[in-house]
């Protein structure tokens, strides 16, 4: 008896064996995945994209054993639309939400937001083992249907829009928790929240979505940073994010799992004032360089090799389709989805998989890019609030309750980007490759790239929908967006 069960143990072992072989290993545990969204980041605001006072060595150590991107793009030089994109690979005028949500004001102050019928990042994980959590500024909507909670986060803690709308109050989960914020505690508070996601969830694949609050007005740094950079409140605030990454990756290795997270860093747009662009024109809402192009840094040990800097043209509508195809899951087939898959970009340089990226300002698309050619369909000035000097009232400026430095705001005269260069027109061309800061205008040398880059601009904007075009025209009343 003893000796058949011998046998019958050896013939299981035999079968497990060849099982192993034929597969060739044991599969490997589903990799983790951290998007770390700053709100308002310039292109140049950090050490390792030029920044020449700002500190951010952590940062710098991540893009030295990753990938740094230097022709990263948002669809939309504003907060909400651009959080949108990223977490459904689709353009605004598909996923919806084209606009910001606001609490205290305007056409969109409640009933909008992210529609059900989207599918967001967080839900295809979530529906595939994946534990999720967003943690800071969510701004798709501050309604109860739109909820983080309600669209594939198991949890959420942050502020629901941005933190300079009104009641600024504090989440967790579905309820308000502090309020008035403590801003200055924000960037702490959220890094301390995600270093127990990743502690709690060390056992199983795990998202987690980091939405920081900074460095959108009003700035805020803990008492920790506050004053430590010696290059003001803004170098303060870069230098507590930068500590941030660092508490991350530390937390990571610690608990053996930096070799399975695929973490990215970048921003939803452009800097605010005080901001730094690295030299190209323009600043948030507008649809230059200044305000589209945001720095992204890319970290996977053992996939992704190290010590890279790309200048492949791509964009934050990439970031759902190369997380979604690492996790092994299929894109989805019943709605079209603009992103595509970056990761031969970061491993291989490939080319860019975009033919052209737009970008949208408003209800309308203001700009194509295609290889080195940038065509501005719209007009747009190279500057916000022109007429305004450091004299300006914010009028949604802090209150000095909320945050500690209420009188060391930037104000309009640090302005963050060139404002040189030929006057804003409409179909104005640019050669980004010989001519980054958009200065020169050179459609009239280049009448067939014009009409090239025209033609795809009118065959895209054909895919807007009419209610969104002809919204300005419509009266001001509830606008939501259901269709997929």
């Amino acid at each position: 008896m003893i000796r058949v069960q011998r046998t019958f143990f050896s013939f299981v072992c035999l079968i497990v064996f060849c099982q192993q072989a034929l597969l060739g290993a044991e599969p490997k545990s589903k990799p983790n995945f951290i998007v770390i969204f700053a709100d308002d980041l310039g292109y140049g605001d950090l050490e390792c994209y030029g920044h020449p006072r700002f500190k951010t060595p952590n940062l710098n150590q991540m893009a030295a054993e990753g990938a740094r991107l230097t022709q990263f793009n948002v669809p939309v030089p504003y907060c909400a639309p651009s959080r949108a994109t990223l977490l459904t690979g689709r353009y605004p005028w598909r996923h919806g939400v084209w606009f910001n949500p606001a609490p205290d004001g305007g056409r969109f102050r409640s009933g909008v937001g992210i529609a059900k019928s989207e599918l967001l990042l967080s839900e295809l994980l979530k529906e595939n083992g994946y534990a999720t959590i967003c943690v800071g500024k969510w701004h798709l909507g501050h309604d109860p249907q739109f909820y983080p909670t309600r669209h594939g986060f198991d949890d959420y803690l942050g502020i629901l829009y941005s933190n300079d709308m009104r009641p600024v109050n504090l989440f967790q989960g579905e309820k308000v928790v502090e309020y008035p914020v403590i801003q200055a505690n924000l960037t702490k508070r959220y890094t301390n929240r995600a270093l127990k996601f990743i502690r709690k969830n060390q056992k199983q694949p795990f998202f987690l979505y980091l939405p920081h609050a900074m460095p959108h007005k009003p700035l805020a740094a803990s008492e920790a940073f506050y004053k430590k950079s010696g290059v003001g409140l803004y170098g303060d605030v870069i230098a507590e994010l930068d500590w941030s990454v660092g508490e991350i990756f530390k937390t990571l290795k610690e608990l053996n799992l930096d070799e399975n997270t695929f973490v990215i860093f970048t921003s939803d747009n452009g800097p605010w004032y005080g901001g730094h662009t690295a030299g190209l024109s323009g600043m948030k809402s507008t649809s230059w360089e200044g305000g589209l192009r945001v720095p992204m840094i890319a970290r996977w040990p053992g996939k992704i090799p190290p010590q890279q800097v790309i200048d492949t043209v791509c964009g934050s509508i990439d970031i759902f389709p190369t997380i979604l195809k690492q996790a092994n899951i299929k894109l989805p087939t019943d709605r079209l989805i603009d992103g595509k898959d970056l990761f031969p970009v970061l491993t291989e340089k490939a080319d860019s998989p975009h033919t052209a990226l737009y970008s949208m300002k408003g209800n309308a698309l203001f700009t194509i890019r295609s290889g080195p050619w940038k065509l501005h369909v719209k007009q747009s000035l190279r500057r916000a609030l022109k007429t305004q000097s450091k004299d300006w009232i914010d009028p949604r400026g802090p209150d000095g309750v909320t945050i500690i430095a209420p009188y060391e705001q930037a104000m309009p005269n640090q302005f963050p980007g060139l404002v040189s260069g030929d006057q804003p027109a409409s179909m104005m061309l640019f050669n980004l490759k010989d001519d980054p800061a958009e200065q020169h205008n050179v459609a009239k040398q280049n009448p067939q790239v014009v009409a090239r880059l025209k033609k795809m601009y009118d065959e895209m904007h054909a895919q807007v929908p009419n209610q969104i075009r002809n919204f300005n025209k419509q009266p001001q009343k509830k606008f939501l967006r259901q269709k997929k």
